[in-house]
């Protein structure tokens, strides 16, 4: 069966580039699939056939303390892989403003830095860890720096997640993975809903992303994940969504063109237009990206 495909360059606004042997990730001792270096050279035969021009990294939840080591290694990256535009990295806000305050300057002078990230979604099982004082101090210092928040939740943390950007409107977000809806479970409520109210609050973009790892790995379908694509459109509109790999998380349930080709139906009848601001454009605007050496 033929893959439909974008047919222009896309851009990328999540990607793990990460070697273990460099930086240690202790969380893949639970994924084996996954705990072996994941480079730009895997990533371009990975994505093949689709055409993509440039690309934003993620953080990998890196082992206590090595944040930075692991800003430092993408910053080496980037001058080797010219296709990596941005990087969003992790920072330990928990600990609060005054305590990150000299990684967070650090971080913002290299060249690559666009935004932070924090896992929320490990913090499942403490209802309200994103809306310790501390936490949304240090978020709400983001602009200082001129640094994006990326929001990764599960969906049962999501009215947290409304209630951190109400507390921050200076900050741009963007909310990562749809905030990992259960599909595999079937489940629709209270994750319509709320992606609908937190669609409402205007510093918040969504990643089309992630989802397909939240249906089941070996057996799911276009139609499961469709509904849920298309609801995250339908609330935030095509002038806030951006599309992402999350490479190789990806692979734990599907290849690169697969997905790609899943997003593609989805949005088989919107304008050329909106096509290219899902896949292009709002990840260039909202993570600033210098395009100017690609297509």
């Amino acid at each position: 069966m033929r893959l439909v495909l974008p047919d222009f360059a896309i851009v990328d606004s999540h990607v793990h580039l990460y070697d273990p042997a460099v930086i240690d990730f202790p969380w893949m001792a639970d994924v084996p699939k996954l705990q072996r270096a994941h480079g730009p050279a895997d990533y371009h035969s990975a994505v093949a056939p689709v055409d993509v021009a440039a690309a934003v990294f993620l953080e990998v939840d890196a082992g206590p303390g090595r944040h930075m080591d692991e800003a430092r290694f993408v910053t080496d990256l980037g001058k080797a892989h010219p296709f990596i535009k941005g990087m969003v990295a992790s920072m330990p806000l928990e600990k609060g403003p005054d305590a990150v305050a000299a990684d967070l300057e650090a971080y913002a002078q290299m060249p690559l830095a666009r935004g932070v990230r924090r896992l929320i979604e490990r913090h499942t099982e403490t209802p309200g860890w994103a809306l310790q004082p501390a936490f949304v101090a240090a978020v709400q210092s983001l602009p200082r720096y001129g640094l994006t928040f990326d929001i990764c939740v599960r969906y049962p943390q999501l009215a947290d997640a409304i209630e951190l950007v109400r507390c921050c409107p200076e900050v741009s977000f963007v909310l990562d993975h749809m905030a990992k809806p259960g599909i595999a479970d079937g489940l629709n409520e209270p994750w319509r809903t709320e992606m609908a109210t937190l669609a409402r609050e205007p510093n918040v973009v969504c990643k089309i992303s992630g989802v397909v790892t939240e249906a089941d790995h070996s057996a799911w379908t276009h139609e499961d994940v469709a509904p849920y694509i298309d609801h995250a459109i339908d609330c935030f509109g095509f002038d806030r969504v951006m599309f992402g790999g999350d490479w190789p998380v990806l692979t734990l349930a599907s290849d690169y063109p697969r997905w790609v080709e899943s997003v593609d139906r989805v949005v088989a009848g919107a304008s050329s237009e909106d096509t290219r601001k899902l896949y292009r454009d709002n990840a260039i605007a909202f993570y600033r990206l210098d395009m100017a050496d690609t297509q």
